[in-house]
């Protein structure tokens, strides 16, 4: 199988994950082509699941990655599965109710918001998403973000069948 990893990265740390997911895909016997909405490609994306990464900034996944999603050729994607990965600030060690509340109102609701565009432009996004703690606003990931990205992509793989 062949699966296109695409993302947005301001500090690192959704290339990182982008990075543990194509691992990952590799080390089930899997093709992995790892894209950055930053670069121009001469060939579109293609491949039989699409994971879309983007860092969560103001509560919203980035505007190219929007793009990206909106440039997607639906013909190809349509029926294969789209999987929403977002890296967000990770809470304090002793959270409030009120940082709690808005974690999940903004930061986690965000890669839940980019799933329902997919669906909304009739792409076939997988409701449940990755969403992986950063420590503060730039990073590193937290220490075992990496081991829940790969076991994240296995699960994926899993319920796919393959």
């Amino acid at each position: 199988m062949k699966a296109v990893i695409v993302y947005d990265s301001y500090y690192g740390n959704t290339k990182a994950v982008a990075e543990a997911i194509a691992e990952e895909l590799k080390a089930e016997g899997h093709q992995a082509d790892l894209r950055s909405v930053r670069q121009k490609y001469r060939v579109p994306p293609e491949g039989e699941i699409l994971f879309l990464g983007s860092p969560v900034r103001m509560g919203s996944t980035t505007r190219r990655v929007k793009k990206c999603l909106e440039k997607l050729d639906k013909r190809l994607w349509k029926e294969n599965p789209l999987v929403v990965f977002t890296t967000i600030l990770a809470l304090p060690d002793v959270p409030t109710e009120q940082q709690k509340e808005s974690r999940e109102k903004y930061d986690i609701a965000a890669g839940r918001k980019l799933g329902e565009v997919a669906k909304s432009l009739g792409l076939n996004a997988i409701d449940r998403h990755l969403w992986v703690d950063v420590k503060g606003n730039k990073g590193p990931l937290v220490e075992n973000a990496i081991e829940e990205t790969k076991q994240f992509t296995r699960d994926v793989l899993r319920t796919m069948g393959v």
